[in-house]
């Protein structure tokens, strides 16, 4: 009985969230036609002035402004969140002549943001409104608009925020991307801003950050025997020894697997020399790589080493997949 109730219930369930999906795409696809003149206006405007841009927005809207506003900080604009009710109670101050404010509205109507526009424009800030209504109040004062509404909500009484909460997002990051491409913003400067996370970390660690050096990189001359490349292997616990020429050149690489290899074989260690059984033309990378293309190499080639050489081939270090778990970068 309690399955018969229940079966009916998540097939409306799933239905309805399809629905949603669909309404809340459409409502991003519909913006599309809406980018005009108005759009690139608001781009010179803000890399014209030389202050930064203040995000606001009430109920929904705010949360929508939280977002852009941290949109822009992270892609080379920035941005800060204020509160319009807030604004009128001091935090104001946090607005100078050369910022640019944008303000959050679906209605454009919002008293909270109304009420400060006359103090903007008395500043000398500019105005960017979003809002659903192109003949609203915000709309109207505004330097520019930029409509973010949708045709309807995904709300079935057409009332929660959610279509046009979804659209005013979708154009926000449409706005910080722009910029971030007005500006030239690279790689490099993206990882400066988020040095904490996993981005970071890929973006900024470097082969030299993490690769072990002198004597933590074993290595040993191609003069040597099978018996020494497996002594210096024990020791440097890396699973493999590079082989130096007489210049100190990488010629070759001798791992455990070529240790077996050689062992299966019936060599004999101790007079065998490692430059017979060694793999030739190892794969190797430069200290100022990112750490991230190592972890690329090894998985493309299926190696858990590489060695870190110079442009002479001179050895400089050596890495493998248990470093770059250490450095977090995988």
């Amino acid at each position: 009985m309690i399955q018969a109730v229940r079966k009916p219930v998540v097939a409306d369930s799933i239905a309805i969230a399809r629905e949603v999906l669909e309404i809340e795409a459409k409502a991003i696809t519909d913006l599309v036609a809406r980018i005009d003149e108005g759009f690139a206006k608001a781009v010179r405007i803000v890399m014209d002035r030389h202050g930064r841009v203040v995000v606001s927005g009430m109920g929904k809207s705010g949360h929508i402004a939280r977002k852009i506003a941290s949109t822009l900080a992270s892609t080379g604009t920035p941005a800060f969140f204020v509160h319009p009710a807030e604004a009128s109670h001091g935090d104001l101050g946090m607005v100078m002549r050369d910022d640019v404010f944008i303000g959050l509205s679906n209605s454009g109507e919002s008293g909270e943001l109304l009420a400060i526009v006359p103090l903007l424009k008395r500043q000398g800030a500019k105005l960017i409104a979003m809002t659903g209504n192109p003949l609203s109040s915000l709309a109207r004062e505004a330097d520019v608009h930029l409509y973010a509404g949708a045709e309807k909500e995904a709300c079935p009484l057409n009332l929660a925020p959610t279509a046009s909460t979804t659209a005013a997002l979708a154009l926000g990051d449409a706005l910080a991307v722009a910029l971030m491409h007005a500006k030239g913003f690279t790689r490099d400067e993206f990882a400066r801003s988020h040095p904490g996370g996993a981005l970071g970390r890929k973006l900024l660690t470097h082969v030299r950050d993490v690769m072990r050096t002198g004597e933590n990189a074993p290595h040993i001359n191609d003069c040597a025997t099978v018996m020494d490349a497996m002594l210096e292997m024990s020791r440097g616990r890396m699973g493999m020894t590079a082989i130096l020429d007489q210049n100190e050149r990488v010629i070759g690489i001798f791992t455990d697997g070529d240790l077996r290899r050689t062992l299966e074989k019936g060599g004999d260690l101790r007079t065998t020399g490692v430059k017979e059984v060694m793999r030739p033309g190892p794969r190797t990378i430069g200290p100022e790589r990112l750490a991230a293309e190592a972890v690329e190499i090894m998985e493309r080639y299926k190696v858990n080493q590489l060695l870190v050489v110079d442009d002479k081939k001179r050895l400089l270090g050596a890495l493998n997949m248990h470093d770059l778990f250490r450095a977090k970068v995988i």
